[in-house]
């Protein structure tokens, strides 16, 4: 089976995460906000490092709970920074608590994180293959820049899309591939 080109067929769990998760629709509130906290933490470094480090996020991070992370406090802070499994950047730990806190904020005045993404996506996949950023990523990106969330440039913005299913960037060589036009 031919892949995307960046999926390093070598390691397992990227290969999981192409074939079962990438550009696949996933809009549980847990999910959207497991991948947000992972791109976050992405910036400046390859997705296959956070990957490799995911289960040590996951364990360190209360299962992504983001009710719990939004009321993290100085001493857990503290254990974040000492927690080999993860990325020790205190920018990136106090963004994931400050993000998390907007994530809930966001919940309330939308009834969900899902329901707020659709105000920019109207509901609509996105296919497109070969760029880092569109439209409705730099739109996403200052709003929750606005909101006062940390790290989500456009860039990471369009890869998180990318990576909860709103874009659907599969290589037209992978056999995931499927244009617009075949979901119709």
């Amino acid at each position: 089976m031919k892949r995307c080109h960046w999926c390093n067929e070598s390691n397992p769990l990227y290969v999981a995460y192409h074939d079962q998760e990438w550009g696949k629709e996933n809009f549980d509130e847990n999910y959207l906000f497991e991948m947000l906290l992972l791109e976050c933490f992405q910036a400046g470094l390859s997705w296959e490092c956070i990957l490799n480090k995911r289960e040590a996020f996951r364990n360190a991070y209360d299962q992504f709970d983001y009710q719990k992370i939004a009321a993290y406090d100085d001493k857990k802070i503290n254990d974040l920074l000492n927690e080999k499994g993860i990325i020790r950047n205190r920018l990136k730990i106090n963004a994931s608590i400050q993000n998390a806190k907007v994530f809930c904020s966001i919940q309330k005045e939308f009834g969900s994180f899902a329901a707020y993404l659709t105000t920019f996506t109207k509901g609509e996949k996105c296919y497109e293959i070969g760029k880092i950023t569109n439209d409705v990523s730099d739109a996403l990106s200052s709003d929750l820049r606005k909101r006062g969330m940390k790290f989500v440039g456009s860039i990471t913005v369009y890869s998180y899309l990318q990576a909860v299913g709103i874009i659907d960037s599969h290589e037209k060589d992978c056999f995931l591939y499927h244009s617009q036009n075949d979901e119709k």
